[in-house]
């Protein structure tokens, strides 16, 4: 089982910052990335920001310049950047992590942490 905790959401003003940081743990062999999606009320959950174990980097158009996501492979963690926050960042940001195991790839999410940017 792998466990995923995230951490550093809050209420934030319009033009504030944030860093959201996510720590995994358990059986964990050999990850392909690890990335963060949100979801806001009514909508569909959506790639925010994702980084493979090679180390390259993925951002939805949304937030291209103002988020940076970083990982500590020691820690298995992984980091989520906000900046320039504005109240369509408002949602409930969730870590994942994608392994191998046996050829076969599994993916796991965390229980996501709430982000609420105000006008």
């Amino acid at each position: 089982q792998v466990q995923l905790v995230e951490s550093g959401g809050g209420l934030v003003q319009a033009g504030g910052s944030l860093r959201l940081s996510c720590a995994a743990s358990g059986s964990i062999f050999s990850i392909l990335g690890m990335g963060w999606y949100r979801q806001a009320p009514g909508k569909q959950r959506e790639l925010v920001a994702d980084i493979t174990s090679g180390g390259d980097t993925n951002y939805a158009d949304s937030v291209k310049g103002r988020f940076t996501i970083s990982r500590d492979n020691a820690k298995n963690t992984v980091y989520l950047q906000m900046n320039s926050l504005n109240p369509e960042d408002t949602a409930v940001y969730y870590c994942t992590l994608h392994q191998l195991i046996a050829r076969a790839r599994y993916d796991y999410w965390g229980q996501g942490t709430q982000v609420t940017v105000s006008s």
